[in-house]
């Protein structure tokens, strides 16, 4: 593995045992669960998801034509730079923008900048800039640019969950995931996945239920302040963008993608894990090197597929005992699966935030030199990063804080959708003691992985 794909720092000298933090965390979840139950009697998420219009200026502006295609253009820009750089650039991976720019600006910057300003993808990803400009092309030119195939509704999310599959087992399973070549691959790959998509089935249908980070960040930009609803730019209360129920097939499929490979990235650090590791590797020691990548990439790959249907093993548990503690009449899956993306954006945060903070700082000066060949364009290849701008300590209370956080809004946003759901308030409680439950297992599992860095 490499830095590039892992945070940094973790449990050092902590003044109380870390088994502490754990039984912490599970008592807010549970006091958070008293105070929900005796609270919030109803669907307040749900009533305030409408939200307030924009002042009209300021509307203008963010729906303006010309800022989308400004916004296109520089996103194609650095795009086309990122591939550039990891086909041509230096093959030394710290030397080079594309790792930096692919696992820390994108992977870990986009999730933010989603849960702070909502769907900002729609505008800023390259592959919907260039389709764009491709249909405006051929509309153009008297021609009419339609979609050769019709989505089949029962794909649902499920392309999307094989495409953010395909990344994370990259950055995950594979022995040199952030060397230059392999991700210049890896980004022709998926670009030929986003854009013969949108060719084949169109872009908004592809967007909604193909291009992975697409639907990764349309998911976590419903916990922003800010959306679009029929053309129109709200302001609304946090998290209300996941009230309701998800009917969409692939949903849990895809959350479980997103919550399970952040698990496994922690687990995969563990003792036990690397052991299992070393032990293949030295039974393998005649055999040539592409043989043994190929079979730890396929270890790692199986360790990966292992947690993914651990959280969707655990919550169709926890929903079905739902339903039969309250004898529901069908099935809640769709009723509370949008609860896990707090929980699945916790675990970003809390299992990347080291690296965002400290790794992030090298693409000031890898930006005046992209190909590592010794250039300084914006005179900043001489700045040094403060690799000590956040202690061990206070990384390992960031994940305490942002896991227990995302969890209790987990917990909120179960709650009110039952509160929406059941009109007796006896049944809503008895709805979410297993919800309850499931959030204590991700949490204190979530800390002891972390733990174990």
């Amino acid at each position: 593995m490499t830095p590039l794909a892992h945070g940094i720092g973790g449990v050092r000298d902590l003044p109380v045992p870390e088994s502490y933090f754990f039984t912490t965390a599970a008592v807010v979840l549970v006091v958070s669960f008293v105070l929900l139950g005796a609270l919030w009697r109803r669907p307040v998420l749900q009533a305030h998801a409408d939200g307030r219009r924009l002042p009209g200026g300021l509307q203008a502006v963010l729906r303006s034509t010309a800022l989308r295609v400004v916004l296109g253009a520089l996103s194609v820009g650095i795009f086309t730079l990122t591939f550039a750089s990891a086909l041509f650039g230096t093959t030394v991976e710290l030397l080079n923008w594309a790792p930096t720019f692919v696992y820390v600006i994108f992977w870990l910057g986009l999730p933010l900048l989603s849960v702070v300003l909502g769907d900002v993808w729609r505008v800023l990803s390259p592959w919907r800039a260039l389709a764009d400009a491709t249909v405006w092309l051929v509309e153009r030119g008297k021609l009419e640019a339609r979609p050769v195939l019709e989505l089949p509704e029962r794909w649902g999310r499920y392309p999307a969950a094989i495409a953010l599959l395909a990344f994370v087992s990259l950055e995950l399973a594979h022995p040199r995931p952030a060397a230059p070549r392999t991700l210049a691959i890896a980004i022709a790959v998926y670009s030929y996945w986003a854009l013969a998509g949108m060719a084949v089935f169109g872009r908004e249908p592809w967007t909604r239920s193909g291009e992975g980070f697409a639907v990764m960040f349309e998911l976590l930009a419903r916990m922003a302040p800010f959306t679009s609803r029929h053309g129109v730019l709200v302001i609304r209360w946090p998290l209300t963008g996941l009230a309701g129920a998800s009917r969409i097939r692939g949903t849990l499929a895809f959350v479980a993608v997103m919550l399970g490979s952040t698990s496994f990235d922690g687990f995969s650090r563990a003792s036990a894990w690397q052991n299992l590791l070393t032990d293949v590797r030295s039974g393998l020691t005649d055999q040539p090197l592409r043989v043994v990548d190929l079979v730890l990439t396929l270890v790692n790959v199986a360790g990966l597929l292992v947690f993914v249907a651990g959280v969707v093993v655990t919550y169709l548990a926890a929903v079905a005992l739902a339903g039969r503690l309250v004898r529901a009449p069908r099935s809640l899956v769709g009723d509370f699966v949008l609860s896990l993306v707090p929980i699945a954006f916790a675990y970003l945060v809390a299992h990347y935030f080291s690296l965002f903070v400290i790794q992030g700082q090298f693409a000031i000066p890898l930006a005046s030199d992209p190909f590592g060949r010794g250039w300084d364009l914006f005179s900043t290849a001489d700045f040094a990063p403060n690799l000590a701008v956040v202690s061990p300590e206070t990384i390992w209370y960031a994940q305490v804080v942002s896991l227990t956080v995302g969890h209790v809004a987990g917990l909120a946003i179960a709650h009110d959708r039952a509160v929406a759901l059941f009109e007796d308030r006896r049944a809503a409680l008895r709805s979410q003691y297993p919800m309850l439950g499931l959030m204590v297992l991700y949490t204190v599992g979530g800390l002891w992985l972390l733990s174990q860095g």
